[in-house]
């Protein structure tokens, strides 16, 4: 995501920060995003909405924003403490954390999320995207983690037995004790990019990331929808691994925000195999 702040002077608060979402999940310049009419709101109000509709876009509320989660970008109308209007930030992930707050509203004590809408497809069969080009240059392996259960404690090991359809031996996908169901596609293994975790101050760390391996050297993203090797493992990128609160929650610092669209790859295994540290990593 690209965040943009507030800059819509003779706005309330609530429409001003909702068009600083709205260009920010869209990934727009915000003066791409109109402006509503004269006592439009920009939730229901025609502009937004055709405009949306332009780009084949709508906006579908939520009946339940508190407990609502998606694993990507929505906008939820909150109200911080005593102040008199709502304003919006941008949520993300499963289960949901706040991403961009462009008017400082949830560091204030006691708010809550009112009103809660996602940006979405009008036709779903027209939506999907091409997956991208597999990567050609190869990485490598630099470290590979497990824990036993959700919440344990972070195991590194230098190589470790990938079972297939199931995870790596001793960790909590295979076991099923961990936060998301196991044995579904895209729960056998997680993978991180070094370069990813070398960019925080510091370092994030395995304790914080909880994912399985770390890699260096190759584009994980580009992996969505390509078969790639794990040394002679052969494995298949499912989708990325977005973050979400879970992994807010075991960080020492925010790292939401900073890890949409590099929080690494979810993938299945396809063969029963050993991954060791210094493995290379490669489009198959």
């Amino acid at each position: 995501m690209k965040e943009v702040s507030v800059a819509e002077a003779g706005l309330s608060l609530e429409a001003a920060t909702f068009l600083a979402c709205l260009a920010t999940i869209l990934e727009l310049p915000p003066e791409e995003v109109p402006r509503p009419a004269a006592g439009e709101e920009p939730v229901d109000g025609w502009t937004i909405l055709r405009w949306l509709g332009g780009r084949a876009l709508g906006l579908v509320p939520v009946s339940d924003p508190m407990s609502f989660a998606w694993a990507g970008p929505w906008i939820a109308l909150v109200r911080g403490g005593d102040a008199p209007d709502r304003r919006a930030v941008v949520m993300y992930g499963i289960p949901s954390g706040v991403a961009w707050d462009p008017s400082g509203t949830t560091e204030l004590d006691g708010w809550q999320i009112e009103e809660g809408f996602v940006v979405a497809p009008l036709d779903v069969a027209l939506a999907p995207q091409p997956h991208p080009t597999a990567p050609t240059a190869a990485g490598v392996v630099e470290g590979i983690f497990i824990a036993s259960t959700a919440g344990a404690p972070v195991i590194e090991t230098e190589s470790v037995r990938a079972l297939a359809g199931r995870g790596l031996e001793g960790d909590r996908h295979v076991s099923g004790t961990g936060t998301f169901p196991s044995q579904v596609p895209g729960s056998a293994l997680t993978l991180i990019e070094a370069e990813v975790c070398d960019s925080f101050t510091p370092r994030l760390e395995a304790e914080e990331h909880r994912r399985n391996v770390v890699t260096r050297g190759i584009d994980l993203n580009a992996l969505v929808g390509h078969e790639f090797t794990i040394g002679r493992t052969r494995c298949r990128g499912m989708r990325l691994n977005e973050p979400c609160s879970v992994v807010q929650r075991y960080a020492s610092r925010p790292v939401l925000r900073e890890l949409v669209h590099r929080g690494g790859l979810r993938a299945d295994i396809l063969q029963d195999g050993t991954i060791s540290v210094g493995d290379s990593v490669r489009a198959s």
